[in-house]
């Protein structure tokens, strides 16, 4: 695997942490402030915004510059955010702040992801995918407890200023790793783009990603009351739980990277369903403290073995260009992420249990399940599309075509 994909895992570290460590520091920043913890947590909201906005926004002005001059402007924004966000002086610029540190979110996965399927031999797509998006979940074991615990000894500023200094890391090592040769010569510009986004395929896996994430965050936004409620855990041992969380989810996406480059259904629908057996035996996990301990970790092990094969299938239905439908698949992961809160949300409202979540989120991944039947239904009955030149496309088995020379 080139050296160019760490470039990509050490942005996707940055990104990966500066999402979420607001909410464990949430406490600092509103006794700092002197709003309430409430009030404070529409900062999550801000960032979520931006990324929603910025993902196929960012993609689509920037359709036509090669892709390295677009990833490292993406991180000197994404600095700029985190930097001003350090330097806010009230509660509304931090707000701003966070909303643009939110903007080059989703560009930055969904450009970095075509550039890491270009760099290595076709077989090999979905391997490099889910090597940059592990920076996003080792993030999740390492970036997140350090960056919190820094913020609260030295100040949640520090923090910020901290994950500044990665994204520096970060454009130094795009500027001297990333080719500089990986420019939108095929896409056709904006018009091109656009084009790609009308396709119904394009659309069917973007829903898969909002249905099968939905379904992750119905439960995890809610597993700390889960874990302390219904397992018995003290509140301190949380984070460490949390902590087997990102090992599961570390663990599944280098898996469904790999297995997906042997076939890309088999994996989706392979992880989907776990997820709904993972969640569905939730209910039941939760009543001892070592069976809650396991469901985390397989939570975050079938949910993110998806990550990899719905990233590739979104770019392979809109090959010719793949950009802007790479960057909208992670504005859908982050609909899925409100969507996802919300509906388990109102389950626990209903007064179904404080596992009802998790029961709420196996509906969902059923429906994601019923949404990628759907696509690959609409796969069989659609001739198969002339591949653009230079690119592998995905039949439709799933399987990928195998050129004679690898690259």
């Amino acid at each position: 695997m080139p050296l160019a994909l760490l470039a990509l895992a050490v942005g996707a570290f940055g990104i990966g942490t500066t999402e979420f460590v607001m909410m464990g520091l949430l406490p600092n920043v509103a006794d700092d402030l002197g709003i309430s913890i409430p009030t404070a947590g529409h900062l999550v909201s801000a960032y979520a915004l931006g990324v929603v906005i910025g993902a196929p926004l960012l993609a689509a002005v920037t359709a036509r510059m090669p892709r390295r001059r677009v990833l490292i402007g993406l991180m000197v924004l994404f600095v700029a955010g985190n930097a001003l966000s350090a330097a806010a002086p009230d509660y509304h610029w931090l707000m701003a702040a966070r909303f643009l540190s939110g903007l080059p979110h989703g560009a930055f996965f969904g450009v970095g992801a075509v550039v890491a399927t270009g760099l290595v031999a076709p077989e090999r797509k979905a391997r490099s995918v889910s090597l940059m998006f592990l920076g996003l979940t080792v993030a999740n074991i390492v970036g997140v407890p350090v960056a919190t615990a820094m913020g609260q000894q030295l100040g949640w500023r520090a923090t910020f200023l901290a994950v500044s200094a990665i994204g520096l890391v970060a454009i130094a090592a795009l500027a001297f790793l990333v080719p500089a040769d990986h420019a939108h010569g095929e896409s056709g510009g904006l018009r091109g783009e656009i084009r790609a986004l009308r396709s119904v395929p394009v659309w069917l896996a973007l829903g898969t990603t909002v249905a099968g994430f939905g379904a992750l965050f119905s439960a995890y936004s809610y597993v700390t009351p889960m874990l302390t409620d219904a397992a018995g855990y003290a509140e301190s041992s949380v984070t460490l739980l949390l902590a087997l969380f990102g090992v599961g989810a570390t663990a599944g996406n280098l898996l469904g990277g790999r297995l997906a480059d042997h076939s890309l259904r088999g994996t989706l629908f392979g992880g989907l369903t776990a997820l709904v057996v993972v969640l569905a035996l939730f209910p039941l996990m939760m009543g001892a403290a070592w069976g809650a301990a396991i469901a985390v970790a397989l939570l975050g092990m079938a949910a993110f073995t998806t990550g990899s094969p719905l990233q590739l299938m979104v770019m392979e239905k809109a090959s010719a260009a793949p950009s802007l439908a790479s960057s909208a698949n992670q504005a859908a992961f982050n609909l899925a992420n409100a969507g996802g809160a919300w509906i388990g949300g109102l389950a626990l409202a209903a007064g179904f249990g404080v596992t009802s979540p998790a029961v709420a989120g196996a509906f969902l991944a059923v429906l994601g399940l019923a949404v990628a039947g759907l696509a690959y239904v609409v796969d069989l009955r659609s001739p198969a599309p002339m591949p653009a030149a230079g690119n592998e496309r995905l039949v439709a088995s799933g399987e990928p075509r195998r050129e004679a020379s690898r690259r």
